[in-house]
């Protein structure tokens, strides 16, 4: 059955175009062309580069993010309490009302002392700035590798210049070494990406960013196997450029640089747009769906490759309507809006209130505002004793 389902994955038919059998894809002493058990050595590379960047966030990245003045906020815990425990980590994060209710009289606390809870636990689940940092640090680092990397081995192929030399003789197209260890070094990241997507800051486009992840490790493997290695070079190449400018405009905005990042931020806009929108449905999509049928009737893998890349293009407008929302907001207010991505922290709002009351009860009154009509509305964010009052109501600071 085995041998079966093996013979039958791996028809011609399905790899490469009509008239081409695997035997035109045999081996020489002088020419060598892309093997599918090749694929196998970017799992053991995966993990290297896992263990690599385990070793980099601790001996460079976080050190580096003290010395730059990247804290930490300090998160109140949450109490034990094994009822609540129990309901967070079997049922769910955020609990509905109902399902307060019925938590509040099992563990015989009000129902807003469970809210605070639930959102302290939350936020202790959240992950911290400097872990932030450091993934942002090993991305970049690696992006600006691969990206040059992808250029030195590109710069002389005509392929990069005339797009149409991606079909000259295809399939029967030679693999150089220096693609297969671009190909080696791209695969294996993104599977890197794969194994540690439950430790990784989770974002709230998770679920699109693990069909991206899929998308490309199915592009990049099916492309070596059907030797579609000039195509999914440029594919590579496009989407390293506008990385290298993400990961920097997140770094200096966890170290509050707040001008560098939204002048990086701009830029990574301006770049990301281009090489999403357009440069990469001309270079690619254009190329994979006309150029092509120059050399080649359609088939299965014409079909199949040229599906990935339209889910990729899809991802990329998603992506693109964020930052373009992002931009306006930028242009309007004059400043970066946060990632729409992130998981921002909940704020103890029940607590505060708290605080505020006892003060009130011990005399101390808080005031927020003062308006133009005399009103005061009350939110503990000042002492009375701070402020003298003028004969039109409005307050002005001693």
């Amino acid at each position: 059955m085995v041998r079966s389902l093996y013979e039958w994955l791996w028809q011609h038919e399905f790899w490469l175009p009509p008239g081409i059998t695997w035997e035109d894809m045999q081996e020489s002493e002088d020419t060598h062309y892309p093997q599918p058990r090749d694929l196998l050595l970017s799992i053991p590379f995966a993990l290297i580069l896992v263990v690599i960047r385990c070793a980099f966030e601790r001996a460079i990245a976080l050190p580096l993010s003290t010395k730059l003045g990247v804290r930490d906020k300090q998160k109140p815990k949450a109490q034990p309490n094994p009822t609540l425990e129990t309901f967070y980590s079997t049922r769910r994060k955020n609990p509905e009302e109902g399902e307060l209710l019925s938590l509040a009289k099992k563990c015989d606390l009000p129902v807003r002392k469970v809210e605070k809870w639930f959102r302290r636990r939350r936020n202790m689940d959240r992950p911290s700035l400097s872990k932030k940092f450091s993934e942002a640090c090993w991305r970049f680092t690696f992006y600006i590798i691969s990206f040059f990397t992808g250029l030195a081995v590109l710069y002389d192929k005509p392929w990069l210049w005339d797009h149409r030399e991606c079909w000259t003789g295809y399939p029967q197209q030679p693999l150089q070494p220096s693609l297969f260890w671009y190909y080696m070094l791209e695969l294996s990241f993104y599977w890197s990406l794969v194994f540690t997507l439950p430790f990784d800051v989770k974002r709230k486009d998770f679920k699109e960013q693990i069909v991206h992840h899929a998308a490309t490790i199915f592009l990049i493997s099916f492309s070596y196997c059907a030797n579609y290695i000039r195509i999914g070079t440029l594919v590579m190449v496009i989407h390293d450029a506008s990385d290298c400018f993400l990961e920097p405009t997140k770094i200096f905005n966890y170290m509050k640089w707040k001008r560098t990042c939204d002048s990086l931020f701009m830029i990574f806009s301006a770049v990301f747009l281009i090489s999403r929108l357009v440069i990469y449905p001309y270079t690619v999509l254009y190329n994979t769906y006309y150029y092509s049928m120059e050399i080649f009737q359609p088939f299965f893998g014409y079909y199949f490759v040229n599906a990935l890349l339209i889910i990729l293009q899809l991802l990329h407008i998603f992506w693109s309507c964020l930052i373009i929302h992002m931009v306006y907001k930028f242009i309007l207010q004059g400043t970066m809006e946060k990632d729409m991505r992130s998981d921002t922290e909940e704020s103890d709002k029940d607590e505060e209130r708290e605080k505020i009351r006892e003060k009130e009860k011990n005399g101390i009154t808080y005031f927020s505002n003062v308006t133009s009509n005399g009103y005061i509305q009350r939110n503990g964010s000042e002492p009375l004793n701070n402020r003298a009052h003028l004969a039109n109501g409005h307050a002005k600071e001693r």
